[in-house]
């Protein structure tokens, strides 16, 4: 990881670093580049990578959206634990759900937590159209995140059932979210959302800006959703 980058990047955001925070960030980096030539958790391995555009990058929306204290997370389709596991070192009063369906990655969420001492961390092997269904986690959570791939349509039937109303969904996306925002809009509302917000969030030390989109959970999501995966996609 490159510290200096981190540190200036988190500086920018108008937010600093305690010395526990900054030598967690660092064990969580040494873990990714070390378990990463074991599997495949992401192709971003370089120090300023890692530092910007997983760590910062995952961190972008403590300073732009308010999460309430103590408030549930669950970070869908996690991955290396992005964004999920940077807002835990930032924010340590959130109780944080990672889930995945891929049982290694959870395998390498477990090391991390043990390793960097994160307490209150759920790490989830399981499919979010399953997790929607199930009473112990259906509309349980006051944000739910999501830094994965599939376009707002099909992350919102994820997403949206997992949470509470009252709550908020959150995609980080780049640029092309107009369009998806408008083919999604529809079921995003079908599934108890409201009105959305784009913030365009430029990530220090890159030339990015994500887009954080910011849906309300106002309603509860019909019982039929989510449906099968096949059906989603």
């Amino acid at each position: 990881m490159n510290q200096t980058l981190l540190i200036q990047g988190i500086a920018a955001l108008g937010g600093s670093l305690s010395d526990t925070q900054l030598s967690q960030f660092a064990a969580y980096s040494a873990l990714l580049k070390e378990w990463n030539q074991k599997m495949n958790l992401t192709a971003i391995t370089d120090d300023d990578g890692i530092s910007v555009k997983h760590f910062l990058d995952s961190i972008l929306p403590l300073y732009h959206i308010q999460i309430p204290p103590n408030a549930s997370l669950a970070d869908i389709g996690t991955g290396a634990g992005f964004p999920g596991v940077p807002l835990k070192i930032i924010r340590p009063d959130l109780s944080v759900t990672l889930v995945d369906s891929l049982n290694k990655r959870i395998t390498f969420l477990e090391a991390v937590c043990r390793e960097l001492g994160l307490t209150n961390v759920t790490c989830i092997h399981g499919r979010a159209e399953e997790l929607g269904k199930d009473n112990k986690y259906r509309e349980k959570f006051d944000l739910v995140t999501s830094r994965a791939v599939a376009n707002l349509r099909v992350l919102g039937e994820y997403c949206l059932p997992l949470t509470k109303v009252g709550g908020q969904f959150l995609a980080l996306k780049a640029d092309g979210v107009d369009e998806e925002l408008s083919d999604a809009r529809p079921m995003l509302g079908t599934l108890g959302g409201g009105k959305p917000q784009v913030i365009p969030v430029p990530l220090p030390e890159s030339d990015m800006v994500r887009k954080l989109v910011l849906i309300p959970k106002e309603k509860p999501t019909p019982s039929q959703f989510p449906r099968r995966a096949n059906k989603i996609k």
